[in-house]
């Protein structure tokens, strides 16, 4: 047992090391200073060997910290209510069963598994048993500190933190052990990365009810959650002599992993072959400009499925949104003041609706895979005065994409700003339209000038650069936490404004100076 795990360990820790070290050398000022050598470089493989296992300590322990205090203390906060301490048992016990299924620890297909039972031929049983418990190890430990860290800070009894992590762990191995049941009974093979429409209704029923019963009054006794975390935990130790008797392990594994390798590499091809279908083959499509206008104008018109779909969908859908709420507020008069709140106290919000809407991150897609996939390989393509100029004609286009749903939410919040009684101060109504669309055209930009300064895709389309998703990782992060911003509409808004206007300048000025050298593909 022990020799399997360190030899899990070892294969985890070889690639992830790998991973790192190819991540460094793509940074752009770091990797002119390092050899081509550099994964014989002792002191490097030594400093990503401690950023392995510092990432294996964050994997144990960071994501339950996010997970508790955003998604549970938080999100039980927000209700201000006093009984707080029920409302993040109530939250805990509903994700908790939607994740049970989302993941289990045992049917993840990942490449360590890949490497070890299918390459090196490993006994399969010892492999999964040695690896499922230290993975239930790291759920106890984590759920136990940070189930009592904000479990008693929400409010909640101390015997029923206690149950917390024996509830998770509980819960995790039922449904791994039913799943193991089901294969014998009918042959299924379970995927944490392919979920059923059974299981994706109900994890979104879950996440429902976690988060929506509290809005009307419903939250689930304490009492009662004890109940069921004790006999969750209780059917989690019963679940464990299943677990340990299962031997069919490696049948299991070599479906599910072989499965998976086949998904991914046909997952590729498909995709390639669904954006050539939504190109456009009318050979009568054509443009009267010249130059880089000509041919963004081809690109634009042949990919008009691909870049404006999404965006004339999300249009309606906000529409619809808007048309609904101004009707509710003229059949419920009582809702007017709380509406009115929104425009006025939540504009921080939509910095996060705007990220989540933006198209920016398939347009750039769309353009190396059906564009600059080819023209990279010319030196033209590449000088300082060109690569500008096709940026800015680019800007102006995915600007024009994202237009439409930022107007209408701006001009709906506006509107409904309006409906609901007003405001003292008739400039916050440009200010919520201007800065709603301000967040769209700093967005469209922030994708724009991060593909051209990191370029992460590779000649398979593949996307190669840990900077590029250490960006978007960022990014997601700083746009989640300006939801817990609040600031007066007209501050905010200005800030906004403003901050969007520096950043477009700042940009421009980078992609002039750098992108000439950093807008290749990778290798």
């Amino acid at each position: 047992m022990t020799k399997t795990l360190e030899i899990s360990f070892a294969l985890k820790n070889a690639y992830r090391v790998n991973g790192i070290l190819y991540s460094i050398k793509q940074i752009p000022i770091i990797k002119k200073l390092l050899p081509d050598s550099v994964y014989r470089v002792e002191g490097l493989k030594v400093f990503a060997n401690v950023l392995s296992i510092l990432w294996e300590v964050v994997s144990a322990f960071g994501g339950k910290l996010i997970y508790f205090f955003l998604m549970l203390f938080g999100a039980a906060k927000l209700y201000e209510a006093e009984n707080t301490g029920a409302i993040f048992l109530h939250i805990l016990l509903f994700l908790t069963v939607a994740g049970a299924f989302d993941n289990t620890y045992m049917f993840n297909p990942t490449r360590d598994k890949y490497y070890a039972m299918i390459l090196m031929r490993m006994d399969a049983k010892e492999y999964t048993l040695v690896n499922y418990a230290y993975a239930i190890m790291k759920v106890l430990s984590g759920f136990l500190l940070f189930g009592l860290i904000f479990g008693l800070l929400a409010g909640a009894p101390l015997w029923a933190c206690l149950l917390i992590p024996l509830f998770v762990a509980g819960l995790k191995i039922t449904v791994a052990a039913l799943s193991l049941w089901d294969y014998e009974k009918r042959g299924v093979v379970p995927n944490e990365n392919k979920l059923g429409t059974v299981k994706w209704v109900l994890m979104f029923a879950c996440a429902a009810a976690a988060y929506g019963l509290p809005l009307f009054g419903i939250v689930v006794p304490v009492w009662a959650s004890g109940a069921v975390m004790l006999i969750s935990a209780s059917a989690g130790a019963l679940s464990v002599r299943k677990i340990l008797a299962f031997d069919d392990y490696r049948a299991v594994y070599k479906e599910l992993l072989t499965e998976n390798m086949d998904r991914l590499n046909s997952a590729k091809t498909a995709a390639k072959t669904r954006s050539q279908k939504a190109i456009s083959a009318d050979a009568g499509i054509t443009s009267s400009r010249r130059g880089f206008e000509f041919l963004n104008e081809l690109f634009i018109k042949r990919h008009r499925k691909i870049l404006w779909r999404s965006s004339e969908r999300i249009s309606v859908v906000a529409l619809c949104v808007v048309a609904a709420a101004l009707i509710a507020v003229s059949f419920i008069p009582g809702a007017k003041e709380e509406i009115n709140e929104i425009p006025l106290r939540f504009l921080p919000y939509f910095t996060f609706v705007m990220y989540v809407i933006n198209r920016g991150a398939g347009f750039t897609q769309a353009l190396f895979m059906n564009c600059d996939h080819s023209l990279l390989t010319y030196s033209f393509y590449k000088k300082p005065k060109f690569v500008l100029r096709l940026f800015w004609i680019r800007l102006r286009e995915i600007i024009k994409i994202n237009l439409p749903p930022a107007a209408i939410i701006g001009g709906g919040l506006a509107a409904l700003l309006y409906a609901t009684g007003g405001t003292d101060d008739p400039t916050d109504y440009a200010v919520i339209i201007v800065s709603i669309i301000c967040m769209s055209v700093f967005f469209s930009m922030h994708y724009l000038t991060i593909y051209y300064l990191l370029q992460p895709y590779n000649a398979g389309t593949e996307i190669k650069s840990g900077t590029y998703q250490l960006i978007m990782s960022a990014t997601y992060l700083v746009c989640y936490f300006m939801m817990q911003v609040k600031m007066p509409t007209k501050v905010f808004g200005l800030a906004a404004i403003a901050f969007c206007v520096v950043y477009c300048a700042a940009a421009s000025v980078l992609v002039y100076k750098f992108a000439p050298k950093t807008f290749k593909i990778r290798a």
